[in-house]
């Protein structure tokens, strides 16, 4: 049986065999690898050639195996000359290494310099255990994505329980008006931002996604009053995700924990038990960023730009 992924092309939906040792088929994984690059802010600054080079470089990052220019000019819809191009100048500067045996692209040392540099706080190690804890409990694949200005940024994922498995890679970006994670960022972000997100051109991505602006505003405070969002079917059909928000020492949302999976499996009006696995883990996650432990809370109302807070479970 062949192992290569079969994929259609409308929505690039990756369907992976997974094979024993004994070469028998004993599940299939399928993993959505929609171009999330265009379901968030488009590019309307910035330097073009600068994207383009950073484009480049989390393509090679975000993937498990070293790249090819070929590849990588398909996976970015480039020229294969343009990529070559900006790998050439990447290589020189030390963020990638080529490969003297495949020609092959990986990351380069520094890359690992810079990643040694950032914040000690790591989100991504912070979350890791109650993830584990949420997708033992219920079976669902579970995804960690943090806030950028552009959507939700899939940080992790765990792999759920089933033989079928749906779920986005890391790298991707969600948009904040299409999905459950950028929804519960956006419902407990400062109004200013969620003023300048709101105020873009908001995509239909299938015929259940919401882009009126009056019908997102009133789901946003139905969110905050949950505590946590859904989005059945907003960003393909057959599909949803549900998630809670995660908030750190100052109080600010700065990322979400989610549950996905199939409608058949993850309702459209989720289970009180999954919410409350979920809304549990969301906390365990904030209160290791350390919510709730600051001397000096903010106030959200005399500033006028935060959202209300989560509320506690009666």
């Amino acid at each position: 049986m062949s192992t290569e992924p079969e994929i259609c092309s409308e929505m690039a939906i990756f369907v992976i065999p997974i094979v024993s040792a004994s070469k028998k088929p004993l599940s299939c994984s399928v993993l959505a690898n929609i171009n999330w690059e265009t379901m968030s802010d488009p590019r309307s600054g910035g330097v073009h050639s600068v994207h383009l080079a950073i484009d480049v470089l989390e393509a090679v990052a975000f993937s498990d195996d070293e790249l090819g220019v070929t590849q990588i000019a398909e996976r970015l819809s480039m020229t294969k000359g343009s990529v070559h191009r900006h790998l050439q100048t990447l290589v020189e500067r030390g963020y990638l290494t080529q490969s003297s045996t495949t020609s092959r692209y990986a990351m380069g040392p520094r890359s690992r310099l810079l990643a040694r540099h950032a914040p000690d706080t790591d989100l991504v190690h912070l979350a890791e255990g109650p993830m584990r804890q949420l997708r033992d409990a219920l079976g669902h694949p579970v995804v960690l994505s943090e806030m950028t200005p552009r959507g939700a940024l899939v940080l992790n994922k765990l792999s759920g329980n089933a033989p079928i498995e749906i779920g986005v890679r890391p790298g991707s970006e969600l948009a904040f008006h299409a999905s459950a994670q950028g929804k519960v960022m956006l419902a407990f972000a400062p109004l200013p931002m969620r003023r300048r997100v709101l105020d873009r051109p908001l995509q239909r991505f299938t015929d259940r996604t919401i882009v009126s602006v009056r019908k997102i505003e009133q789901e946003l405070l139905e969110i905050v009053r949950l505590g946590f969002s859904s989005a059945p079917e907003e960003v393909m059909l057959g599909l949803n995700a549900v998630a809670a928000p995660i908030f750190d020492a100052q109080d600010a949302c700065i990322a979400s924990v989610a549950i996905v999976g199939s409608i058949q499996f993850l309702p459209e009006k989720p289970r009180p038990s999954d919410v409350a696995h979920l809304i549990k883990a969301a906390r365990q996650i904030s209160h290791k960023l350390g919510q709730g432990s600051s001397a000096h809370q903010p106030a959200p109302v005399k500033r006028g730009v935060r959202s209300p807070r989560l509320r506690q479970p009666s």
